[in-house]
Formats: C-alpha cells, sequence, structure tokens
C-alpha cells in the first residue's frame, strides 16, 4: 500500500493571528492580576491544587482496579 504524502502550504495569517492571541491572552491575564487581591489568588492556587490532588487520588483508585 503505498504511502500517502500530503503538503501542506503554511498560511503566514495563522502564525500573525496565533501570536496576537497569545499577547492578548497575556495582557488579559496581567490585568485579571490586577484587578484580584493577593489573597484570593493564593485561595485560588490553593483549591487549584486540593482539586488535582482529587483527581489523582481517583486516577490512582481506577488504576489500582484494573491491575486487579
Amino acid at each position: 500500500m503505498p504511502e500517502k504524502t500530503t503538503s501542506t502550504v503554511k498560511n503566514p495569517k495563522i502564525d500573525e493571528a496565533r501570536e496576537h492571541m497569545h499577547a492578548a491572552h497575556e495582557n488579559m491575564h496581567k490585568v485579571a492580576e490586577a484587578w484580584i487581591p493577593e489573597g484570593v489568588r493564593e485561595n485560588q492556587r490553593a483549591a487549584r491544587k486540593e482539586f488535582l490532588l482529587g483527581l489523582r487520588s481517583l486516577l490512582d483508585a481506577a488504576i489500582e482496579r484494573t491491575e486487579k
């Protein structure tokens, strides 16, 4: 079976749009940091960590169950 070869032409406008979107994202993040008090951000980070630890526990349990 012959291999399929596809040639893609990269559109420079796509790269430009991606760069603008990335810059917008960074600037919006800076704006949000300026508006949100540090204490709230600390609590948000702690909540995110606890959520991820909970997911880790669920995944560990699922892995153990799969191994049995």
